[in-house]
């Protein structure tokens, strides 16, 4: 056993063996729950809901086939669907439940005491680590796990050291993902959004404030970056990115262009009256743009192909 912390007696940062429960049988849930019992570990996913329960194996089969993994792995998998039927000594438990700040502090107030043995994570993607642990007694065994949409194919894993977080914890969760051939990064400061959503949120923003500014529509956002920076993103990030052209053209850019360049502290009027009159995207039928049946999932099929083939290159 290797012993890192006089609360906790982890094992060896293996998946083989490992015991694992997954709260949330959802998007993010079923999928974890996949990856884990495909690296052979004993998984248990608690899900109240029966209808996502009863769905579940068949979600993670098609997951498994998407990643090029065993689906049989599927099966080894255990539902229940109450706290109370977790195995008490498991080693590790993820939660992967609705992004609301209360509910996770509610379950992890609940987790610390009946999982008195298992390091806690949250698969949370905006919310400070330090504010999710808030009403903990040991908010030390709580450690972020931000994975990736679809994560069976994205091997980033951001793991985030909230303020209270002991370090020993963050650097098993590290060497545990490294086994599973994760590429985990370490968020040293707890900050909302981390790293990837902190830079996918400012580009977001600087969308809508184009839209909001009557300086193009919703299509012509999506062609530009598609074939501009999208296009490079893949092989050469935005450092990277800067050091290429020369930074002192960098900085002359910047001095230029940044005092245009949206400010706002509050999401765009645009967003927020879409979401009034329902336009909710995909899941309504239009957004800023229009779903027609049947195009999510051939969307999310060309995703999924498109992150095979970014992987092999």
């Amino acid at each position: 056993m290797l012993t890192k912390h006089p609360a906790l007696a982890l094992p060896e940062p293996n998946p083989r063996g490992l015991q694992l429960a997954i709260i949330g049988a959802g998007l993010m849930g079923h999928a974890l729950a996949a990856i884990f019992a495909a690296a052979g570990s004993d998984v248990a996913v608690c899900e109240p809901d029966e209808a996502a329960r009863l769905s579940g194996p068949d979600r993670m089969r098609t997951s498994l086939r998407v990643a090029q993994l065993d689906p049989a792995a599927a099966d080894s998998v255990r539902f229940v669907g109450k706290l109370t039927e977790l195995d008490p000594g498991c080693d590790l438990a993820i939660e992967a439940v609705p992004e609301n700040i209360g509910i996770k502090q509610d379950l992890f107030v609940d987790l610390e005491s009946r999982l008195p043995h298992a390091l806690l994570a949250t698969n949370t993607s905006v919310f400070r680590v330090g504010e999710v642990s808030r009403r903990m007694n040991s908010p030390e065994r709580l450690v972020g796990t931000h994975w990736w949409n679809p994560p069976y194919l994205i091997p980033l894993v951001e793991v985030v050291q909230g303020e209270s977080t002991h370090p020993d914890y963050v650097q098993w969760t590290m060497a545990l993902l490294r086994a599973m051939n994760k590429s985990p990064v370490h968020v040293r400061k707890d900050t909302p959004g981390f790293i990837g959503n902190r830079l996918q949120h400012a580009l977001w923003r600087e969308a809508f404030a184009l839209i909001e500014e009557g300086i193009c529509d919703p299509p012509t956002i999506d062609f530009v970056v598609r074939n501009t920076i999208g296009l490079k993103l893949g092989v050469m990030g935005p450092i990277e990115n800067a050091d290429y052209v020369g930074l002192d053209m960098t900085l002359a850019i910047h001095e230029h262009v940044f005092p245009a360049l949206s400010r706002a502290s509050e999401p765009s009027a645009v967003l927020e009256r879409a979401v009034r009159q329902g336009k909710l995207g995909a899941k309504t039928g239009a957004g800023m743009l229009a779903w027609d049946p049947g195009r999510r999932e051939e969307v999310a099929n060309l995703l999924d192909e498109h992150v095979r083939e970014q992987l092999k290159a």
